[in-house]
């Protein structure tokens, strides 16, 4: 019918379960990878790195979408200070894990970074991929309201 709202708001995937979906696909991949070209201390730093990750992005995208949905005039500044603290926690266990000796003798650097790198991106674009696809009204016209907020 040609006077029904296009709008469809129906919510779709949630952009925290894909990504995390994705996410955590993508470390066992890199697991297992890591495991065939470096042994245990290849695994085990992709394991590490992979992780972290997934822990610092799932916990950053669950107190952002709860902020936009409890009080949504302020979800622009809980995103900026939750990416601030993803950012310093990330270069703050990388800084302790290289200072502790742990990394010397255990996993692996490069497949620690990596993981990281890899679920970083893989977490972005999944994110961004669901989220655009969602359709999300703007504004509502259907509660009665005349173009130009005239009633």
């Amino acid at each position: 019918m040609t006077t029904e709202s296009k709008q469809d708001t129906r919510r779709g995937a949630s952009p925290l379960l894909g990504a995390a979906t994705a996410g955590l696909v993508l470390v066992v991949v890199v697991v297992v990878l890591a495991g065939l070209v470096d042994g245990r201390q290849g695994a085990l730093g992709a394991a590490a790195g992979g992780v972290l990750a997934l822990a610092v992005f799932a916990t950053g995208t669950a107190v952002v979408q709860t902020a936009a949905r409890v009080m949504p005039t302020a979800s622009l500044l809980v995103a900026l200070l939750t990416y601030t603290l993803q950012v310093v926690l990330m270069g703050a266990v990388a800084v302790a894990l290289s200072r502790s000796g742990i990394v010397g003798d255990g996993p692996s650097r490069g497949w620690f970074a990596g993981a990281v790198i890899a679920v970083t991106v893989t977490w972005m674009v999944v994110q961004v991929w669901i989220v655009g696809r969602q359709r999300i009204p703007v504004y509502d016209l259907s509660a009665g309201a005349r173009p130009g907020g005239e009633r």
